[in-house]
């Protein structure tokens, strides 16, 4: 993987991770007071969770 395909990944990445506070400020600010209320090994499972099927989806894509 050359470093323009990284900074690509990373671009898309804070793309799709300002679309939603951005187009729904409201909803994404009650989702966000609602999450921080989680316990934390909820937190840390979602967490897992999106790492691994993201390590996946590269493993596949690759």
């Amino acid at each position: 993987m050359s470093l323009d395909t990284f900074l690509i990944a990373i671009a898309l990445a804070f793309i799709l991770e300002g679309l939603i506070p951005a187009l729904f400020p409201n909803k994404w600010q009650a989702y966000v007071t609602k999450l921080s209320q989680e316990p934390i090994s909820s937190i840390r499972s979602i967490g897992i969770t999106v790492v691994l099927l993201g390590s996946l989806l590269l493993w596949f894509v690759s």
